[in-house]
């Protein structure tokens, strides 16, 4: 055990506290999108397959502004970073809600604008910052609380946005939602790198085109990016599309709220005890069998009877392993290359993993209208399940030779 001060500073402490807002927020918006899938189809002419697509378009964008927020998180600090992301957010909500929502713009709004507002609010830049206060030996710990909060959010979010729904329809839902958003406009003044007097970060020349370099002439980096693309896949096919597959089996759209509130129950659980496990036992163990038994969860949702029992052992049993990912993969990140540059490095591991999620929300939706069900993007998640549980074994958890010689 060690006996380093876990917080070390005051500036540790309430960027660990706002970044845990911020991320509530962020991601318990950003969890109840499929709800509004039927409200859409019928007041907007949305079908299924446009709305997977623009889930599917938020996902990109969010990865892929990751990495930029990440280099602007790392150059100019965290809080303007984040708070430039609500900006697009609000933006976001605010033209779904007041129009032009519908076509291209649909699109727009809930893809592209939603999308950026993600890559710098949700979870990888503020737990990034949090990152860079805490040392090798709490910093998992550390993210894993941001990962953890965020996770209440996906509790609380989804019975809201239920109660929201039926008693005040969507237009009012999405003003709640702004609302929410304003308020973590407001927290992200708080989510603030270390000044050089705070940092734990051992000083270097480096630039961001070296950093770059060594990342991706790190043969175990590139692992990790691949297998992360699997856990977005997961997570958007199961967050966008179980609202309407526990419809198709008989089953009413409270089931879907109860099952989403629970995945954010037990993603509490799962991601603390990930983040402990990280500072006893290999991180790529604890990977591996992550993505086999959410394999195993999805084969017994699918091939189990429909009832509102197993849909609630599969909400708990997959949200135990819903972000629990996150602490372990972004600990690897941060060990193997170090703090300085850990905003954009985990960034384009996230934005692996959100062309990931674009596949699951866009082909979960495509293989519903082309073929009346689901079933064949829950195989694909299954044998990508078997995938991920392979690549991360021959990951080497070590730093990169530069830190190894300083």
């Amino acid at each position: 055990m060690s006996t380093e001060k876990f917080i070390r500073n005051k500036t540790a402490l309430v960027t660990l506290i706002a970044a845990c807002l911020v991320v509530l927020i962020s991601l318990g918006v950003r969890q109840t999108f499929g709800m509004f899938f039927m409200d859409f189809k019928n007041d907007l002419g949305i079908s299924l397959t446009e709305s997977g697509l623009s889930i599917g378009l938020q996902m990109l964008m969010w990865g892929l502004t990751g990495p930029i927020f990440g280099t602007i998180a790392d150059k100019y600090g965290g809080h303007k970073a984040i708070a430039l992301a609500f900006l697009f957010f609000i933006a976001g909500i605010y033209f779904l809600y007041a129009g032009p929502n519908t076509g291209i713009f649909f699109q727009i709004d809930m893809g592209i604008l939603v999308g950026i507002g993600l890559g710098g609010t949700a979870i990888s830049i503020p737990m990034a910052i949090v990152g860079k206060h805490f040392p090798l030996s709490n910093r998992t710990i550390a993210m894993s609380l941001v990962t953890a909060f965020g996770s209440f959010g996906y509790f609380l979010s989804p019975l809201f946005t239920a109660y929201s729904l039926n008693e005040n329809g969507w237009k009012i839902t999405l003003i709640a939602f702004m609302i929410a958003l304003i308020i973590g406009l407001i927290i992200s003044y708080f989510v603030r790198s270390p000044s050089l007097n705070e940092s734990i970060e051992e000083p270097n020349s480096q630039g961001t085109y070296d950093a770059l370099k060594e990342a991706f002439g790190t043969k175990s980096y590139i692992l990790l990016v691949s297998g992360f693309f699997v856990c977005g896949f997961h997570i958007t096919l199961v967050g966008t599309h179980v609202p309407t597959y526990v419809i198709d089996r008989g089953l009413e759209s409270w089931t879907a709220a109860a099952i989403l509130s629970l995945i954010g129950l037990f993603n509490i659980f799962g991601s603390l005890l990930s983040g402990y496990l990280s500072t006893k036992i290999s991180k790529k163990i604890i990977l591996s069998v992550i993505y086999l038994l959410r394999g195993l969860s999805i084969v017994l949702f699918i091939f189990l009877p429909a009832s509102n029992i197993n849909a609630f052992i599969f909400g708990a049993s997959f949200g135990f392993l819903w972000l629990s990912t996150v602490p372990a993969t972004s600990g690897i990140v941060a060990h193997m290359f170090g703090t300085k540059y850990l905003g954009m490095l985990y960034g384009i591991v996230f934005l692996s993993h959100q062309i990931g999620s674009f596949f699951g929300a866009y082909l979960g939706g495509l293989f519903h209208d082309l073929y009346g069900s689901y079933d064949y993007a829950w195989y694909l998640a299954i044998v990508l399940s078997i995938f991920a549980a392979i690549i991360h074994l021959p990951i080497k958890e070590e730093a990169v030779l530069r830190l190894k010689t300083n």
